[in-house]
């Protein structure tokens, strides 16, 4: 039978010890410190008005009045905005966007410049109407010149309406002004779960919430409420190029653009050459042309320094140089692959550089 020998007091006092300083080393050890949660972005809102801040008359009426809702009002219409960024805001203007024009332009270039190049701002969010959504947005392209992503966003129904887009336009407008990924990349337009670049993007319908689309392109990413961005182009193919600024800006040459259509005459050219119009855009028929009359009025009016260029009213296309009409022969620019409206906002900025028919084509191919 084997006896226990008896623990020396010595051990079981050092054995007692250690035990002992494993307990408090566990109990005063430092606990793992969670990893702080990331700065939210700061994103600006400029307000112009708008559809998306419009209300109705009555319920259910089709009418509705632009621009009649504050942009408090349409922040608050987005639940779960303070989640994705530090939001601020900034009334410019409370129209509809029919009624856009050169005095709110240039307010609005001129504090989006200002505030992209503060520090403490990631990106801005511009609300507008539909109908010149996409002349103010190619405009902005041309004159900022800053990386920080610029999302314009407008809704095809009043705030007020059943199923109005305008808060999950915003929502999703905000989270990509407030993706770092989105820096570069141009200013953008949202509008029905999608990002389209200015460049590119055209409304397409009169009331149908699928009304903007990016003509002959892929749109550059699809949003869906803040969740994970896709991009679908990469950011070199619609980064704007900045050519111009706002600097010293107060207004800008009149423009004009004549429509082409059957048995037109030069009566609307002539008529914009006595208003003033330093450039005429010509919304051609096919590839750009018109009636003899129409181009006989336009040849005049370019010999007279009145810079003329050719676009098309077809939904599609290019045109351009000498196809059809002889641009050299004439003194014309081509236009390209821009439409009628667009071509008018690149024509006015380039004017206030020069009225050169060969610099003026220059910017056109450049831009």
């Amino acid at each position: 039978m084997s006896r226990t020998r008896p623990v020396s007091p010595v051990l079981a006092t050092a054995v007692a010890l250690t035990v002992a300083s494993f307990v408090v080393v566990a109990a005063v050890a430092p606990q793992a410190t969670p990893a702080a949660a990331p700065a939210l972005a700061r994103v600006v809102i400029l307000a112009t008005g708008g559809t998306i801040a419009g209300v109705q008359p009555k319920e259910g009426e089709a009418g509705y009045r632009s621009g009649a809702v504050s942009i408090d009002s349409l922040v608050r219409a987005a639940p779960g905005l303070e989640k994705l960024a530090t939001i601020k805001g900034e009334q410019i203007a409370s129209i509809g966007s029919q009624d856009m024009n050169d005095f709110v332009w240039v307010k609005l270039a001129k504090k989006a410049a200002e505030l992209l190049a503060a520090p403490d701002v990631d990106g801005l969010v511009v609300t507008h109407g539909t109908d010149t959504l996409e002349e103010t947005a190619y405009f902005l392209g041309l004159v900022l010149q800053s990386d920080k992503p610029v999302v314009v966003v407008g809704s095809m129904r009043p705030s007020t309406e059943l199923s109005a887009e305008g808060p999950s336009n915003l929502y999703n407008a905000v989270a990509l002004a407030a993706d770092p990924a989105a820096r570069g990349r141009g200013v953008l337009v949202v509008a029905n779960d999608l990002a389209h670049a200015a460049r590119f993007v055209v409304k397409t319908n009169t009331t149908s919430v699928q009304t903007f689309v990016s003509a002959g392109r892929s749109p550059v990413a699809e949003v869906l409420k803040g969740t994970k961005t896709a991009y679908l182009l990469p950011a070199a193919f619609t980064a704007s190029k900045g050519h111009f600024n706002t600097t010293g800006i107060d207004a800008m040459p009149r423009v004009d653009i004549v429509y082409a259509h059957e048995n037109a005459d030069g009566a609307p050219v002539n008529a914009a050459v006595a208003a003033g119009a330093k450039g005429i855009v010509l919304a051609g028929v096919g590839d750009g042309n018109a009636t003899k009359a129409m181009i006989d009025a336009l040849t005049a009016a370019a010999k007279a320094g009145v810079v003329v260029v050719r676009s098309t009213r077809v939904g599609s296309g290019i045109v351009r140089r000498n196809i059809e009409v002889n641009d050299d022969q004439l003194g014309f620019v081509a236009g390209l692959d821009l439409n009628p409206q667009k071509a008018r906002v690149l024509l006015r900025l380039a004017l206030m550089k020069s009225n050169d028919v060969q610099k003026v084509q220059q910017i056109f191919e450049e831009n």
